[in-house]
């Protein structure tokens, strides 16, 4: 299993992810990947296994992602302020990866019906689903 977290701008919301799932999960290969250095370097504090940084690694390693985690804006181009780019946001779509997004209603992205939770509470769904999903994989179901 292989788990690709991704993130830019402060890095906040990845190295939040990448906290909790390295508390449920504290053998999983953990792989970070910031749009920029202060992203990477946050989720590496954070625990990730090893980290990189840009639009290569983020292309790279969305080939043979079991699960990409993130906020809703890394499958939009320009998203984060410019830091997403196209090609970025068309990796991370077209990756066969399960895609655990949290529906931050930021920067013009609104996710209609989407509860508005805290970030602990969205953090905490997504520890969850990746749960589930990695357990249905195991049982083949």
């Amino acid at each position: 299993m292989k788990i690709v977290v991704i993130d830019g701008q402060g890095g906040r919301i990845g190295a939040t992810l990448v906290e909790k799932l390295r508390a449920v999960l504290p053998t999983a290969e953990i792989l970070a990947i910031g749009t920029n250095s202060t992203a990477t370097a946050a989720m590496m504090k954070a625990g990730a296994t090893a980290g990189a940084t840009g639009e290569n690694p983020i292309l790279v390693a969305c080939r043979d992602a079991s699960y990409i985690l993130g906020p809703l804006a890394i499958i939009a181009a320009d998203a984060l302020h410019g830091e997403v780019t196209p090609a970025m946001a068309v990796a991370i779509g077209q990756s066969t990866a399960a895609k655990i997004l949290l529906p931050l209603n930021r920067c013009n992205h609104y996710v209609a019906g989407a509860p508005e939770l805290t970030m602990a509470e969205l953090v905490q769904h997504a520890a969850n689903r990746l749960l589930a999903l990695e357990a249905e994989r195991q049982n083949g179901t």
